[in-house]
């Protein structure tokens, strides 16, 4: 047999065996989704920070004014057209006929007040922060609200299409679909599409099938990625860095695995500016020493390590500021452990970090990085918990919208006086010419101050069955549950 035939054939008996390997669960029944965190249960927003599980609850249950769909672009929610009109101040929306979960039709009062309620003083919204240029939210007609700006901001849309800003009914809770709750037990719950009011009264009232329901379970990654493994779900979501080595000890066919090409911030904030961090150089030099290529190699080949905090210009004036540690250093200058040896020299004591981190593999390899670094440097590592009173705090999370003032605002915690000077004459701006200069003096002097350490780009994974026909990566790295396969046969 020639060399050329003998690697055809390698090649189909890997393909073959690739396939064979993959998760290929019946196409009846629901489709079972793993969401890596706590109990899918529907959290109001207004009281903080919500888990993958949550969100999607979220989102399933009490859609937002607008959605996402499976490629990350903007889709009708409960308003099914709006407008954009006076250069951007005003948008409009027109309220499709919707219902609540008990049946009530859905009101643009109701809307109105819901809205309110998430972006007002007290509300623990996370978005809160980027929707200050809401002027007012109104009634117009029983069908038609507005949203008043007090400047054009062009990405409102994209913080409206998030979980956060749902159409969120307290009491009961809920809200108007596209699905509703059949079932609820600890963790798992059932899901099934919501009757559309506006179907026309010819359509025939079809009970929906059982393959058009979701199984939505809450749960540790070890256990979401078993359940794949042993073809008991379709999508395991939710996945970062942290969790992707547990992926690597499984036979899972890598058909089945997905990546998101994510957009955010990955790296460490600063968020004691005390003893040996409160000196900008000594900064540096620990931003230098992270070996932060040698980690990302660690966790998966193809992802990239980055130094700079904007990925790209976005609606900056000036492309992504490099900041100086991560530029060659100058013949003669000090090595980073010169420059923390001789800080210490003038401040006696024992030099101690606290790096708050999350569970989990990938994070445990992040801590060796950072602590090998950390002990070239003459300083003792402690690794915390995530939300544990700390020094460095890795802050990993995905871009709402496509703005720098998220960037700075997020790398900000806090920072020098002219970035948070910048940052907020940024969200303050009248004209998109001044915030992009305003962004760009924030960039710039959040890397001059080495507020922020850019480690990477969020990593974000998936376990996807060949079942989920519609599934796409996105660099929302969000999946919505109505948009995972197609409808069947």
């Amino acid at each position: 047999m020639t060399p050329f035939r003998s690697s055809i054939l390698s090649g189909l008996l890997l393909a073959a065996s690739t396939l064979a390997a993959c998760n290929d669960r019946s196409d009846d029944g629901p489709v079972v989704v793993g969401a890596i965190g706590g109990a899918p249960e529907l959290i109001d927003p207004a009281r903080g920070e919500l888990d993958t599980p949550a969100r999607l609850m979220l989102d399933a249950t009490a859609q937002g004014l607008v959605r996402f769909d499976a490629t990350g672009q903007i889709e009708p929610g409960i308003a099914e057209r709006w407008s954009v009109i006076d250069n951007g101040t005003s948008y409009i929306f027109r309220l499709r006929e919707s219902e609540w979960s008990d049946g009530r039709p859905v009101t643009a009062a109701e809307v109105v007040k819901l809205l309110r309620r998430q972006i007002a003083a007290g509300s623990r919204n996370v978005l809160r922060p980027y929707l200050s240029a809401i002027d007012e939210i109104v009634e117009m007609t029983p069908a038609v609200i507005e949203i008043r700006l007090k400047r054009p901001r062009p990405d409102l849309l994209k913080l409206f299409a998030q979980p956060e800003l749902a159409i969120f009914r307290v009491k009961p809770p809920g809200g108007s679909g596209p699905y509703r709750i059949v079932s609820q037990r600890r963790r798992n719950v059932l899901l099934r599409p919501a009757f559309d009011p506006a179907r026309s009264p010819d359509d025939d009232a079809v009970e929906p099938s059982p393959e058009t329901n979701v199984q939505l379970i809450g749960e540790r990654a070890a256990r979401a990625i078993v359940r794949f493994d042993r073809r008991e779900a379709d999508l395991v979501t939710g996945g970062t860095f942290a969790d992707w080595p547990l992926v690597l000890t499984t036979q899972i066919a890598p058909i089945n695995r997905r990546f998101d090409p994510a957009v955010g911030l990955f790296g460490l904030a600063v968020v004691n500016r005390t003893g040996v961090l409160s000196d900008a150089a000594n900064r540096a030099a620990i931003a230098r020493t992270i070996d932060r290529a040698a980690f990302v190699a660690a966790i998966s080949p193809d992802w990239e390590p980055v130094a700079q905090l904007l990925p790209e210009q976005l609606d900056s004036a000036a492309p992504p500021a490099i900041p100086s540690w991560a530029q060659a250093p100058a013949a003669g200058n000090p090595t980073p452990q010169d420059r923390v040896a001789r800080w210490q020299a003038a401040h006696p004591g024992a030099l101690r970090l606290r790096i708050a981190l999350p569970t989990g593999p990938g994070a445990t390899l992040l801590y060796g990085y950072v602590g090998v670094a950390l002990l070239s440097l003459g300083i003792t590592p402690e690794r915390v918990a995530l939300d544990a009173p700390a020094d460095l705090r890795l802050i990993d999370a995905v871009s709402p919208y496509d703005s720098g003032r998220w960037y700075v605002a997020t790398a900000c915690q806090p920072c020098s006086e002219a970035a948070q000077t910048a940052i907020d004459a940024a969200r303050d701006a009248d004209s998109p010419r001044m915030r992009a200069q305003q962004i760009a003096a924030a960039d710039a002097a959040l890397a001059s101050d080495v507020a922020f350490i850019p480690l990477a780009r969020p990593f974000r994974w998936s376990l996807v069955s060949v079942r989920l026909r519609t599934w796409t990566e996105n660099s929302r790295a969000w999946h919505p549950l109505n948009h995972l396969r197609n409808a069947p046969n």
